[in-house]
């Protein structure tokens, strides 16, 4: 009797790590090939390991640095190059 409830329980238990471990592969092979193209997964996950990862300190002082050099910048909207093509001519 007890030998079949241990066996029981054995079973159970081997069926959930293979299905665990099935998972947890799966998982990385979908993040390796495709999730972690997006930088909302990565941040999400904090995978600092990659090189295109970006701490907010240094996002904040990159952006008080322009606005710092150049204010005027944030008040008009950069030209696109058809603006600037046809600015030469209209002036």
């Amino acid at each position: 009797m007890w030998q079949s409830v241990g066996l029981t329980l054995l079973v159970i238990v081997a069926t959930l790590i293979c299905a665990l471990l099935f998972m947890l592969f799966g998982w990385y092979v979908v993040w390796q090939l495709f999730l972690s193209k997006f930088k909302f997964l990565r941040e999400l996950v904090s995978d600092a390991t990659t090189p295109q990862a970006e701490t907010p300190s240094e996002s904040e002082s990159r952006s008080e640095s322009r606005t710092e050099s150049n204010p005027a910048s944030l008040r008009s909207r950069p030209k696109t190059a058809r603006q600037r093509l046809a600015s030469p001519e209209i002036s």
